[in-house]
């Protein structure tokens, strides 16, 4: 089988720890980045560019910062979409007052934006928590977004209250604006994604990774063994909101172009944590397997019945992609709580101890 692991032996405790402990996950993680550095770009459509490849790594990230507040630190939010804003709005004014200013370095400093709304409004956490945080960060959601609309300043003052992407360029290059090519946003999109992804693999497996799973576990307990439960959560609302402001700024600059105050409503807080649930919460693989069913779903539901000849309405296909979403969301919860990537855990479980029953 593909997942034999005889004769790969460990004699010191790092290669036990090591990210790959089996060969075969490096080679399986190499052939995916071929795939996602090589063949997409030479092979994807326009048409897949902006409606799988960028919605799908934007989506994911997004997922990510949000599973690590709540899948790793165990605090609940329901205000994702508006911290996603935030870095939007921050990344906007920053290339509009700053027209020199790299591109990539506005939307990595427009987490700073978001992470530092995060920490205020993760203060709360401090004090209450379960459903109590979750109406708190609503609050957020709330307040946020009513910021966007209300503060002319974050879109220049522009009469349609919406903000539009001007064209950047970078080394020559249009990265984002009507000229923009889909193929160099993917691209750019594929980078940040990719270092975003390694720096949550590194925090979520060491000493600040173990001491959010204790403080989601059981907070008393690890305040009994001596863990800072308020630089704990304030940790985790700061990184997961950097991540999210970050995913904020590509959702606009890289994929939509333009936005209005409604677009980071509550709806999009939702589809993440969706995302989430469905990929599994605590589980940085699972971001990306809950992005590719949550996106690609509407795109399957769309072109699959006309691939058979089958005449079915937009509007149906949109009801369709509501109900299999929430029995999905019901089917996870109920069946596997840790979602997609429990799944493939089990499968390549099987697979290293096959053709043994157990």
């Amino acid at each position: 089988m593909f997942y034999r692991t005889a004769g790969q032996f460990k004699t010191t405790y790092e290669a036990d720890q090591a990210l790959f402990p089996v060969r075969q996950d490096a080679i399986l993680l190499g052939v995916i980045l071929a795939f996602a550095w090589v063949v997409f770009p030479l092979t994807a459509s326009e048409f897949t560019f902006q409606t799988l490849l960028i919605p799908i790594l934007i989506y994911a990230l997004a997922a990510m910062g949000l599973n690590i507040l709540t899948g790793y630190a165990g605090q609940l939010s329901l205000g994702t979409a508006a911290f996603m804003g935030v870095g939007a709005y921050a990344c906007y004014k920053m290339v509009t007052l700053m027209p020199w200013l790299n591109p990539v370095v506005a939307i990595l400093l427009s987490g700073v934006f978001s992470a530092g709304v995060g920490v205020a409004f993760g203060i709360p956490s401090l004090r209450i928590k379960g459903f109590y945080l979750a109406i708190a960060t609503l609050a957020a959601q709330f307040f946020l977004v009513w910021l966007f609309e209300k503060w002319a300043w974050l879109y220049n003052y522009n009469a349609s209250g919406a903000i539009q992407v001007p064209n950047l360029t970078m080394f020559g290059v249009y990265v984002a604006g009507p000229q923009a090519d889909s193929a160099v946003q993917y691209y750019l999109v594929l980078a940040i994604v990719s270092v975003m992804t390694m720096l949550c693999i590194n925090l979520t497996r060491g000493n600040l990774g173990r001491t959010w799973k204790a403080t989601r576990d059981m907070d008393i307990a690890a305040e009994l063994i001596g863990i800072n439960l308020m630089k704990s959560k304030l940790t985790a609302f700061l990184v997961s909101s950097y991540i999210v402001g970050v995913a904020g700024a590509l959702f606009v600059f890289m994929w939509r172009g333009a936005a209005e105050p409604n677009l980071f409503d509550i709806p999009l807080s939702f589809r993440i944590l969706f995302i989430a649930i469905i990929g599994g919460l605590g589980s940085i693989l699972g971001n990306y397997l809950g992005a590719i069913l949550i996106v690609g779903l509407p795109v399957v539901l769309g072109t699959l019945p006309a691939a058979l000849g089958i005449a079915i309405s937009s509007s149906m296909v949109e009801h369709i992609n509501v109900m299999l979403v929430g029995g999905l969301i019901i089917f996870f919860l109920i069946i596997e709580p840790h979602g997609l990537a429990q799944l493939w855990r089990l499968i390549r479980e099987k697979l290293i101890i096959w053709p043994f029953p157990h």
